[in-house]
């Protein structure tokens, strides 16, 4: 029998840790798009996901007794003794602060040196006395130049600049979402935080190699493809996941009726998914791109198949 040097160990932990970092990086890259497009702040987000790990942490170590639970916490999470006894006294995170783009936006509709006839002014010279652009941007910070809040209220869709006239048109009176904005920011909570815990539960049961029931999550991919190839293919991914929705929905509503009609205990709940995407390849830097395509299986091994040469 013979011992494997330690090296090698840490040298399997080295690559598990950077291996596990990639994988988060590419499941926030999103999340800080998403962010950023709605002018959501690196310390808002901050503040969730710390309120995230402390929570993880509380489940994972619910057995630990209350003298011993912020120390355990705090070794499993990385914060503070502190940090960890302010987020379990207060679970939920604060109500975001507005950025200073959103702040000078609101100012904007609601100051009445900016306003006439119970109306904002639909327009302000850019620069110069009050009322201008200048002079509101100014009353809202005097850290920021204003050009770059203007080029912030750009980018948010909140305001434009009329460079021939030199003045800032509003082009919005509310920041607050519309409803559809607001159900899809739902679905995509519900679907994408589902679709994620499927994943992490089945990665989770394959390290401790628990024999429980896996959850399905599977992909195919394919490269090599013309744009023209993708418009042809989106029509048709549309059509199996409304045969997908016809022979499943019959089958989960007989379980439901199942279900009441013999008083079984109903503590479960379900989603079934289906997604397509589709990108410009961006291959790593050093690594060669294999055409065709592959069925990529989360709950069991990963296939590739190759086209033929």
């Amino acid at each position: 029998m013979s011992a494997v040097p330690s090296s090698v160990d840490q040298d399997g932990a080295d690559q598990a840790m950077a291996g596990l970092l990639q994988a988060c990086r590419a499941v926030m890259a999103p999340l800080a798009q998403l962010a950023v497009a709605h002018g959501l702040r690196h310390g808002d987000l901050d503040e969730l996901m710390r309120s995230a790990f402390v929570d993880a942490a509380r489940a994972a170590h619910a057995d630990t007794l209350p003298l011993r639970a912020v120390s355990r916490m705090s070794a499993a999470t990385g914060l503070t003794r502190r940090e960890v006894s302010r987020l379990m006294r207060n679970p939920q995170p604060d109500a975001p602060r507005r950025s200073l783009a959103t702040q000078l936006f609101t100012r904007w509709l609601s100051d009445p040196a900016y306003r006439r006839d119970g109306e904002a002014l639909r327009e302000l010279p850019r620069t110069g006395k009050a009322p201008s652009f200048q002079s509101l941007a100014r009353a809202v910070t005097q850290d920021v130049h204003p050009r770059t809040l203007l080029d912030e209220l750009g980018r948010l869709g909140l305001a434009s600049h009329d460079e021939r006239r030199d003045t800032v048109v509003l082009l919005r009176d509310t920041f607050v979402p519309h409803d559809d904005q607001q159900r899809m920011l739902g679905f995509l909570a519900a679907n994408v935080g589902d679709h994620l815990q499927a994943a992490v539960s089945n990665v989770r049961g394959a390290e401790s190699r628990e024999s429980g029931p896996r959850h399905l999550e599977q992909a195919l991919f394919a490269d090599e493809l013309s744009p023209e190839s993708i418009e042809r293919l989106q029509p048709v991914v549309r059509q199996q996941w409304q045969a997908v929705l016809k022979t499943l929905a019959p089958v989960v509503q007989q379980m439901i009726d199942e279900d009441e009609a013999l008083d079984r205990p109903r503590r479960e709940r379900l989603r079934v998914g289906m997604y397509a995407y589709s990108a410009p390849m961006a291959p790593a830097q050093g690594q060669a791109t294999v055409p065709g395509a592959a069925n990529e299986e989360h709950d069991g091994p990963a296939t590739r198949h190759r086209r033929p040469t």
